[in-house]
């Protein structure tokens, strides 16, 4: 059983061009996010599925630098993106991550994937209840699932989102890993504001490079909980309201806090 991260990068990005390749500490965002994914438990392969045009050549590069096999495809179709992935290092399931997680944490990742596993269901995430901060989404499934998808999926906001498809579908089974909720469903760690970036910048200068670069989500959590102002450095962005679609998983696992050091 083959197990890939597919991390999708590109360098577009309308409110924060060039994401992905800014500077986070020593290292580049999309260098930090590839280096937590593959300290996933059972890994096999990391995948970069970067747009074959020749704006994303800089993002193919730095992925390759990193050391992530990349695959090359449609800027638009991401759903034939991850296809080809997962087809080019012969994937049995499939792990999806965004590029502009730079805090992605390999544990909650773990959990997600075990989920799917033990519980016998066609799909798992961590994002159907918005228990978690912004910014640790993973999805797991199998890559038969994902061909199906590729094959089936027609309208074009189908083929973007890669698994829209899929978890419209009454005859794939879900499951979910629940986070603790309450003030960390709040919590926003994603990349897509300048003061996101911001934000993420500002914990390792608060940190060091050392630890910043592998905080776990219960340890940065925690930070934020104690510093608010860090907290509010992008809160504007934040969305109290993200919906919960708890009623889509018919299987619903809570996470569990790794025992502390």
């Amino acid at each position: 059983m083959t197990l890939a991260i597919i991390v999708q990068a590109r360098a577009g990005s309308s409110r924060l061009p060039g994401k992905v390749l800014e500077p986070l500490g020593a290292a580049s965002v999309l260098a930090r996010v590839l280096a937590r994914c593959r300290r996933l438990e059972g890994l096999d392969d990391l995948v970069c599925a970067v747009p074959d045009s020749a704006g994303n050549d800089a993002v193919a590069a730095e992925a390759k630098a990193c050391g992530a096999h990349v695959v090359r495809g449609s800027e638009t179709d991401v759903l034939s993106r991850y296809a080809d992935a997962a087809r080019a290092v012969g994937a049995d399931e499939v792990v999806r991550v965004t590029s502009d997680c730079p805090f992605f944490d390999p544990e909650v990742c773990r959990q997600v994937v075990a989920l799917l596993r033990e519980s016998g269901a066609d799909y798992a995430n961590n994002t159907m209840i918005a228990g978690f901060p912004q910014g640790l989404d993973c999805e797991a499934f199998p890559a038969e699932l994902l061909f199906k998808a590729e094959r089936q999926a027609k309208a074009p906001a189908d083929r973007e989102h890669v698994t829209a498809w899929m978890r419209r579908q009454h005859a794939v089974s879900m499951a979910c890993l629940r986070g603790p909720g309450g003030d960390a469903g709040a919590l926003r760690w994603t990349l897509d504001y300048p003061e996101d970036l911001d934000f993420c910048r500002a914990v390792f200068e608060r940190l060091g490079d050392a630890r910043a670069a592998w905080i776990d989500y219960p340890k940065l959590a925690a930070l934020c909980r104690s510093t608010p102002e860090l907290a509010a450095i992008n809160a504007a962005h934040a969305d109290p309201s993200r919906a919960s679609v708890a009623a889509a998983a018919s299987i619903v696992r809570d996470y569990t806090f790794p025992q502390a050091d």
